[in-house]
């Protein structure tokens, strides 16, 4: 593991980074981040309610992560439960010396509740669980706060903005990321590390126009030697630091967690990864999820390959109209002095056409034709499944720019038609 810069630390000594979402990646990022920051920093998990975190696992505050047979542990988190009491986006510190009945009738005095802005905060939960449990934290959000989404499917965000953070003055920092590690749970709070991968990141534009990237525009150096640079975001001398510097600090804490591969990129390369893991899930999940197979089930036959296909082509011709639009609407916001003809445009990446989303779904499919896809085991577990963020977001896109969709409707309608039915009523 690497560590953060002395300078760094020396800045963010105040700072508390709360993981909302404990699942396996939730546990294997908060694992990470309390090895990697020094114990003056809290790492805070945020439970849903005293009975959940009473489970002894829980109430040890002990993440281990397995990789290979060998376990390594860290504890040292503070816990804290949604507060049932307070409408101000509160958590109730959880004490692990209560019994289970004494937290079950706990009522939190002035010292138990917090309820002070919330400067860091990284989200793991299923994506239709999000909305939700952000609107309860809402009150303590600020523009000042940094939300780290790390989720499967797409339209998050989006769904986020228009839902709870309407108003673009006090909405916080939002970077989106793009996971390929795999993980399950073993137990509560036991995490299977069974496929290393990485973890790219970008931040979303800002609203008063503070461009974060600007060290790539520059033209003094060949593009192989820019980068991103921390600087860019804020500095301490730099009359809006207060504003930015969870933002900074953030992206500073996730690039020091070497073991995970956390990797800055530019807002378009993480869209462009985010599109394509986006298509890998849209087909193999509902497929699973549907046939009740494992991963290395499907595409054996001719019926599989021909589903792969249209969901690849209907999926090209919505992304490809997308950034078309994105393109003329940015060329239509140019001061009408300039020679649009001279202006460099991009071209819709050569990844996202059918062709090449093809190869990729059958490339992670292969590496990964042991695992059961999440979207089986919610089955399996009655549990909803985020096909509204998957092909339901591709739907969405679909009638956005009036490209027609009709094989991913459809496997939205089966996965739902799925999900209505009890496993223990199949036969």
């Amino acid at each position: 593991m690497s560590s953060l810069a002395p300078e760094e630390l020396s800045i963010i000594s105040d700072m508390r980074f709360y993981v909302l979402g404990l699942g396996p990646i939730g546990c294997l990022l908060a694992h990470n981040l309390r090895s990697v920051l020094p114990r003056a920093h809290p790492v805070t998990l945020i439970q849903k309610t005293a009975k959940q975190a009473w489970k002894p696992q829980n109430a040890a505050a002990k993440i281990t992560v397995e990789n290979q047979g060998v376990r390594q542990s860290t504890d040292g988190f503070d816990i804290e439960v949604f507060d049932k009491y307070s409408g101000s986006g509160g958590g109730v510190r959880f004490n692990p010396k209560l019994s289970r009945e004494e937290s079950a009738v706990f009522t939190p005095g002035d010292g138990d509740l917090r309820t002070e802005p919330i400067e860091a905060l990284f989200i793991t939960t299923k994506a239709h669980s999000t909305a939700p449990a952000l609107s309860h934290l809402a009150p303590r959000l600020t523009s000042r706060s940094t939300i780290v989404l790390l989720q499967n499917g797409m339209g998050l965000y989006e769904d986020l903005v228009q839902r709870i953070f309407r108003n673009p003055e006090s909405r916080p920092h939002f970077i989106l990321a793009s996971n390929t590690h795999g993980a399950w749970l073993k137990s509560a709070f036991h995490v299977v590390h069974a496929g290393l991968g990485d973890i790219t990141f970008g931040i979303v534009p800002d609203s008063r126009k503070r461009d974060f990237e600007i060290s790539m525009a520059d033209e003094s150096k060949p593009l192989y030697e820019r980068s991103l640079v921390l600087d860019d975001i804020t500095r301490p001398d730099d009359p809006s630091f207060d504003q930015y510097r969870s933002l900074r600090h953030t992206v500073a804490v996730l690039r020091s967690l070497d073991y995970l591969g956390c990797k800055w990129s530019p807002i378009g390369d993480v869209q462009l990864a985010m599109r394509k893991k986006l298509i890998v899930n849209a087909i193999v999940n509902p497929l699973t999820a549907v046939l009740g197979c494992r991963n290395g089930g499907l595409f054996k036959d001719e019926a599989s390959h021909n589903m792969l296909r249209s969901v690849c082509e209907e999926a090209a011709a919505a992304f490809r109209a997308q950034i078309e639009a994105d393109t003329q609407a940015w060329l239509d916001s140019l001061d009408p002095s300039v020679d649009k003809t001279q202006v460099p445009v991009g071209r819709v990446p050569k990844e996202l056409g059918a062709d090449a989303l093809e190869r990729e779904v059958l490339r992670v499919t292969h590496v990964t034709r042991g695992n059961m896809s999440s979207m089986l085991s919610d089955v399996r577990k009655n549990n909803p499944t985020e096909i509204d963020f998957l092909n339901g977001y591709l739907v969405r896109l679909g009638e956005q720019y009036n490209v027609p969709m009709p094989v991913n409707r459809a496997l939205v309608q089966l996965v739902k038609m799925r999900c209505s039915i009890p496993i223990d009523q199949t036969f």
